[in-house]
């Protein structure tokens, strides 16, 4: 009966929810279950009103304790485990893509994604505490306080850098300890390594995903467990 009822709750806090329509291109990724840090990746785009595949299937790594629901465009379920900062998951639900990051001067790109080269200036907080959680900063210094230097952008770490921002818990309604710092980036140790809750993958495909989204498209980030998946693909029009 208890199982019924939680079933009953959660089906009833995401009823009525549906891709935005504006919306033309969706990157799906899919994980075998909550507790799984390996996912499956494929990039979908809308012509004359249904979903094509356009890249992928590619393989990706997720956070070393698997997945839990994020804050992002999908209503947020009752009841059920959410992401939280430093529990080494990542968040599931549909998050708005879009801004790369990385060390290189320029990247093959839609001329309307915005890039930024990383400096020694390049903060992203993820002090909870901090009014600028979950926030990119720019100073007009180099790094002088202990502060400061811990939210630095990461430097000299090829896994980052390039990483494309994934919408997760994001300002201006970032809510403090839900988790920060959410991107694609290039996995580890060939994709034999876990992440702390971002979603990674071989660098070459990352530079294609990047190369292909359109802002104007408002691109998509759908990341559920199979089974949340196939529950919920005819209700939330997924592709």
């Amino acid at each position: 009966m208890k199982t019924l009822l939680a079933l009953v709750l959660l089906t009833t806090a995401v009823a009525g929810f549906e891709l935005p329509r504006e919306s033309r291109q969706c990157v799906v990724g899919i994980a075998p279950d909550w507790n799984s840090s390996k996912v499956s990746l494929i990039a979908y785009e809308k012509k004359d009103g249904r979903w094509q595949k356009v890249l992928g299937p590619w393989p990706g790594r997720l956070g070393k304790s698997g997945l839990a629901w994020g804050r992002g465009r999908h209503p947020a379920p009752d009841g059920v485990t959410m992401k939280r900062e430093g529990d080494w998951k990542a968040p599931a639900g549909v998050f708005s893509i879009g801004g790369a990051w990385g060390y290189d001067a320029d990247i093959r790109k839609h001329p309307r994604l915005a890039y930024r080269q990383i400096t020694t200036r390049d903060l992203w907080v993820e002090d909870s505490k901090s009014p600028s959680y979950n926030r990119h900063l720019i100073l007009d210094h180099e790094p002088a306080t202990a502060w400061e230097k811990k939210q630095q952008m990461r430097q000299n770490d090829h896994a980052h850098s390039l990483k494309l921002y994934v919408a997760h818990n994001s300002p201006p309604d970032a809510e403090p300890g839900m988790g920060s710092a959410i991107f694609f980036h290039i996995w580890r140790g060939g994709g034999s390594k876990p992440t702390a809750g971002c979603t990674t993958l071989e660098e070459a495909n990352l530079r294609r995903l990047i190369a292909w989204l359109d802002p104007g498209a408002k691109p998509l980030y759908v990341l559920l467990p199979k089974a949340e998946y196939v529950a919920r693909a005819p209700d939330w029009k997924l592709p």
